[in-house]
């Protein structure tokens, strides 16, 4: 029964190229990962290592479990094997052991890389298992978190975005502004009531993945017992929400793909006529686009970023009754330029991943495209509505890093050049994450990896240029130039490499329009009626 689904796997061009090309991105973050730990091996280090391969883990899972899951009820195709002895629960099962083993595959891969740690002594043997494990667990659930979530009624996706925003408010009260001030705030409470709640947030501060992984490598109070223990309680609660989530989608597969291609259309539905304009394409990919909008996300980013701003304003009149420990552990480890610089980049994935004028598969690109090439759309119409999709998916990181760089200004830590020198490379390096990715949809390229080097490759090249000892070299990358134009007095040897982004993204431009129309025409031509496994 579940041979067919690795067979497809394993023959269609398209993901096995998208396979090959995480792998090498994989190797190449670890890489990059075990030259900064042997560059300065620090106690430190490997918590930060820990850190790294955590979030890896978590962004490739969703990337390659919870992308193809989540794209697979929106071709109509599926509706076969649904009706097939196969039954809905069957074909998730086998779609989701494949993204499963090609996930797995990709960190076994890398565990070679980690060999020199092992043979300098930074690492032991066991510390491999804690570094391989809890990445796997934690991307599984993440991967199957987002299908879940795409899964749901969009009754079921509303409760859960108000829990989202419930738990966001928790978090900044109780996290950030009562911090280590924490017992004080609840001394308020009845006694029973205040404990009860002290020991819920001690026990969500201590179990969870990354707190695992600080305690697992602090060098000072770590007890090798009770790191072994939390990692496999934290390790096993993985586990055990994984299952669930994976259970859920399995029951969810064929009401999710009713709702999607079934549901009637309501006459109580408002009037799209006004909103649709003169650019019907551009209000179909927005439109697209926020169907998933990931507003806790945005929620999360702007309530940290809000609470930091206010911090950074108010200096040492910050009252003593808030906490402060999270605001220094976040300054040590680059603070506001930090800040701004993941914004911006977060900011720019939806430009780099072309929201909105992307489909599920090759079949499905090769349908759409067959109606809008007999239209008198051109490069400027397909232009303007990736612009407008990815544009309204990440203009709030944007809002956000402008309240940081708000509050640099008045409150004087940063200088009106450094702040319109890091506006500029932020634009930059927007407006040229928008190209290449508008270059890739225009050729029909599943930029995946492309993506990925983008917003991960690039950061990490910065880091590793910033700890190189001259972190000037950082603006040559355009996140190191956002960062750099506030971390450091401002000097003209940051100007040569936005100078030369800024050229790079005009001719970009120019090339990626004048070659859109022929691109598309010579990609459907290529594509259309054949090798359709490639899906």
């Amino acid at each position: 029964m579940l041979i067919p689904f690795f067979t497809l796997a394993m023959a269609a061009p398209a993901r096995q190229l998208a396979f090959r090309r995480a792998a090498i991105a994989h190797l190449l973050f670890l890489s990059a990962c075990v030259g900064i730990v042997l560059s300065d091996p620090t106690p430190q280090v490997p918590q930060f290592l820990g850190y790294g391969l955590l979030g890896a883990g978590i962004v490739q899972g969703a990337v390659l479990i919870g992308w193809r899951l989540t794209q697979l009820p929106k071709s109509q195709a599926l509706e076969f094997l649904l009706v097939s002895p196969l039954r809905p629960n069957r074909v998730f099962l086998g779609e989701a052991l494949v993204g499963f083993s090609r996930f797995l595959l990709i960190q076994l891969v890398g565990i070679p890389v980690f060999l020199p740690l092992v043979a300098a002594g930074i690492l032991q043997p066991l510390d491999l298992w804690l570094l391989l494990v809890m990445p796997v667990i934690w991307g599984l659930l993440a991967g199957l978190t987002l299908t879940v979530w795409a899964y749901e009624t969009r009754l079921m996706r509303r409760i859960g975005e108000l829990a989202a925003l419930l738990g966001i408010l928790l978090y900044l009260a109780v996290g950030v502004l009562a911090g280590e001030h924490l017992k004080t705030w609840l001394d308020v409470l009845p006694s029973e009531i205040g404990e009860l709640f002290f020991t819920l947030f001690g026990a969500i501060h201590t179990y969870n993945p990354f707190a695992v992984m600080q305690f697992w490598f602090d060098p000072i109070c770590v007890v090798p017992v009770i790191a072994r223990e939390r990692a496999l309680l934290v390790g096993g609660s993985g586990i055990f929400l994984t299952l669930g989530l994976f259970f859920r989608g399995m029951a969810r597969l064929k009401g999710h793909f009713q709702d999607r291609h079934d549901r009637p259309i309501s006459s109580a539905r408002a009037a799209q006529t006004e909103r649709i304009g003169e650019k019907p394409l551009a209000w179909w990919a927005v439109r697209r686009v926020m169907e998933y909008s990931g507003r806790s996300n945005l929620w999360l980013a702007g309530g940290f970023g809000l609470v930091y701003s206010a911090y950074i304003l108010a200096g040492d009149r910050w009252p003593p009754w808030m906490g402060r420990a999270v605001f220094i552990i976040f300054e040590n480890l680059g603070g506001a330029p930090m800040l701004v610089t993941g914004l911006v980049v977060l900011a720019a994935v939806p430009a780099v991943f072309q929201y909105g004028l992307w489909d599920s598969s090759v079949p499905d690109r090769c349908r759409r495209l067959e109606l809008l090439l007999l239209t008198n759309l051109g490069p400027i119409d397909y232009w303007h509505a990736s612009l407008a999709a990815a544009w309204r998916r990440g203009r709030g990181y944007l809002f956000v890093a402008g309240l940081i760089w708000f509050a640099l200004l008045i409150s004087g830590r940063a200088s009106p050049a450094q702040i319109a020198a890091s506006m500029s490379a932020a634009v930059l390096l927007w407006c040229f994450s928008f190209g290449v990715g508008f270059g890739a949809f225009s050729s029909g390229i599943q930029a995946n990896g492309l993506g990925s080097l983008m917003t991960l490759g690039l950061p990490l090249l910065a880091t590793l240029l910033v700890r190189s000892g001259i972190p000037i070299l950082s603006a040559l990358t355009p996140p190191g130039a956002v960062y750099a134009a506030l971390a450091q007095p401002l000097s003209w040897t940051w100007l040569p490499g936005p100078l030369l982004l800024g050229i790079l993204t005009i001719w970009l431009a120019r090339r990626v329009l004048a070659r859109c129309d022929g691109s598309l025409r010579t990609w459907y031509d290529r594509n259309q009626g054949t090798q359709p496994a490639t899906a």
